[in-house]
């Protein structure tokens, strides 16, 4: 109340200062400005604020005019924010309640995604399911296995079209291509093998590798082969002539993870030396090296639509961008698994498989898991049989198929009663993004 007083005391000359000439403009401006900051501090209940209309009016007249913000109080764009009014604010302390503005997150919100849950099983392979791949037309997909075949599955209905026998191993690699009719098969038995689907038989075998070959990839647009293995080298082989056109060698273990996209880099690999490596194509040397991760990493997948991908190690799955391989952001929780499969859609939904069987679905702009389950082993199973090894979209990106442990292959698709209400986000943005 002194102070109330002292302001009244000191500038209650201004009070008349809207009869002056023009001549006067500067400190007009000044008197604004005094007005301006206190004028909220001049409408408290106080010893003179009484609810006399004649002693009200003077203070009425301080009110009038624009309300003049402290530096520094503007929003990102440049505008200033406007003070919240200061009626009925009388207990509060003004300072903080009217003028501190509330910065939002930054963080995106997530997108809605419906639910999956699994509509099918297919029981077939006599051992560990460890490989997939759909075919261009989507009206079927190839899985390979421990048991050393590769089965053909009709999409629509999940019957066995065809066996195929070759390999002497476990096929870990398989690959469709989309430009002839031709299929690819890598294993732990060293070999590399094209199959003509036409005649259903191997018409080609690449022969390089020094122990497994853990994954393989197809370019896009040229006629070459990616095969990459536990002799820690990612070798490239023209499909046509059976020739090893680069052996891509850096990594210090086995490369366990690779894709190709038509422009640089195209060839991404992943290893359990826990490191990324782009390569360029022309020359076969390493363009960048990612050291982001801890453990190995087992797993990645390209964006079908932007030009960024995802890899997945035990200890988080991290975003970057290309073609620099900036790196994004984290998802937003662990699965604490080692992840051994992922893709994604074109509404993306990033799907992840752990060797614990747990299956996560994620929302790949914000990084937000908007669901967790867990699959459930064939009966006569063991519990710990529950690992996912494989997993992929079709070509449509409306049905996820995963190859598993208990040696039966899982078919999910989304659950079209959920809605929003059913199913609502439950969303906390992050406070501190962990760069590590």
């Amino acid at each position: 109340r002194d102070l109330l007083l002292k302001l009244n005391v000191e500038y209650g000359g201004i009070k008349s200062s809207t009869a002056q000439p023009h001549t006067h403009a500067k400190s007009d401006a000044h008197n604004n400005v005094l007005q301006a900051s206190t004028s909220n501090a001049l409408t408290l209940p106080g010893p003179g604020n009484s609810s006399d209309p004649q002693k009200a009016g003077p203070q009425n007249d301080l009110a009038v005019g624009p309300p003049v913000l402290p530096k520094g109080i503007n929003d990102g764009a440049g505008t200033s924010i406007a003070v919240a009014p200061s009626h009925g604010i009388s207990e509060r302390n003004l300072s903080t309640s009217a003028l501190v503005e509330r910065i939002p997150s930054r963080w995106p919100r997530p997108v809605w995604h419906a639910p999956w849950k699994n509509y099918r099983v297919i029981s077939g392979h006599l051992g560990w399911v460890r490989s997939i791949a759909f075919d261009p037309s989507n009206s079927w997909f190839c899985t390979g296995s421990a048991d050393r075949t590769i089965k053909i599955w009709d999409l629509g209905t999940g019957k066995l079209k065809l066996t195929l026998t070759g390999h002497i191993e476990q096929i870990r690699g398989l690959a469709v291509s989309n430009r002839h009719t031709y299929m690819f098969s890598a294993g732990d038995d060293k070999q590399v093998k094209c199959w003509d689907l036409e005649q259903n038989k191997v018409i080609r075998s690449y022969h390089g590798h020094l122990s497994g070959v853990y994954c393989l990839a197809l370019h896009p647009t040229i006629d070459v082969l990616l095969t990459g293995g536990r002799d820690s080298v990612c070798r490239v082989w023209d499909i046509r002539s059976k020739m090893q056109v680069f052996a891509l060698s850096g990594h210090n273990e086995t490369v366990c993870s690779v894709f190709t996209r038509p422009t640089d880099p195209q060839v991404i690999t992943g290893s359990h030396d826990t490191t990324i490596k782009f390569w360029d194509l022309r020359y076969g040397k390493t363009m960048c090296t990612l050291t982001h991760h801890k453990k190995s990493v087992r797993a990645m997948a390209l964006h079908p639509n932007e030009d960024c991908f995802a890899s997945a190690s035990a200890d988080n799955i991290k975003k970057f961008n290309l073609p620099k391989g900036e790196f994004l952001h984290n998802m937003l929780a662990q699965q604490k698994a080692i992840i051994n499969a992922m893709a994604v859609n074109d509404e993306g939904v990033l799907a992840t498989g752990g060797d614990n069987g747990s299956l996560w679905f994620w929302d790949w702009k914000s990084g937000h898991c908007f669901q967790q389950s867990q699959t459930i082993v064939q009966p006569g199973s063991l519990d710990s049989e529950a690992g996912i090894y494989a997993l992929s979209y079709d070509v449509t990106g409306s049905r996820l198929v995963t190859c598993e442990a208990d040696k039966t292959i899982k078919m999910w698709k989304e659950d079209e009663t959920a809605t929003p209400e059913t199913h609502p986000v439950n969303f906390k943005p992050p406070k501190d993004i962990r760069r590590f």
